[in-house]
């Protein structure tokens, strides 16, 4: 399926270039259990910060609340050459655990997969 051909369901800024299909895992501090993301999941978080740096090195993308080109998620995600889509404003709440999503990094799109 063309990428043109899933539901766009949030938008955001590209923060890191790249397209990645996965299964979201929304992750709401630091302290969530890392048994629980696997490797290949899609984090979806508020924002990131540097105690989450285990996680995010098993993530193919990562997708935030809020941030900005120079946030910590966009700078780390760039750093792991996985997608980045940043500030979508509310990917917390539209994204749920166990939904499979197309991160679009190099546009800053989100579709429903």
């Amino acid at each position: 399926m063309k990428i043109e051909e899933n539901k766009i369901i949030l938008k955001g800024t590209a923060a890191s270039a790249g397209e990645v299909e996965g299964i979201v895992r929304i992750v709401k501090d630091s302290t969530s259990s890392t048994t629980d993301f696997k490797q290949g999941n899609i984090l979806v978080t508020k924002i990131t910060n540097p105690s989450m740096i285990m996680i995010m090195t098993k993530a193919s993308a990562i997708v935030t609340d809020i941030g900005g080109l120079t946030s910590h998620p966009a700078i780390v995600s760039r750093e792991l050459g996985i997608p980045c889509v940043v500030g979508t404003e509310n990917a917390t709440k539209v994204l749920k655990n166990g939904m499979k999503i197309k991160v679009d990094g190099k546009r800053g799109i989100i579709y429903k997969v």
